[in-house]
């Protein structure tokens, strides 16, 4: 018989591995939808330009949502994953 700590370590676990999973899901959802979007404006060019131009994009929205993120964690009281050097 598994003790009441061992079935919530296993309950957290699941859920962690839950979230990660969806965090994955809709992270490919929105990789589609940015690559589309940009084919879209670049009439379907798949140029070398173009996949720069996609991994620009990407890494600007990511770090824009990163840091609207942890100002968010920040005002209710939790523990950003990551913090600004400027707050210390």
């Amino acid at each position: 018989m598994a003790s009441k700590e061992t079935t919530k370590i296993i309950l957290q676990s699941m859920i962690a591995l839950a979230s990660a999973a969806f965090g994955l899901v809709a992270a490919l959802a929105w990789n589609d939808a940015i690559k589309e979007t940009i084919k879209l404006l670049m009439a379907d060019d798949e140029s070398l330009a173009s996949k720069y131009v996609y991994a620009i994009l990407a890494t600007a929205i990511a770090v824009v949502i990163v840091l609207v993120l942890a100002r968010f964690a920040a005002r209710v009281g939790g523990e950003a994953a990551i913090q600004r050097e400027a707050e210390g």
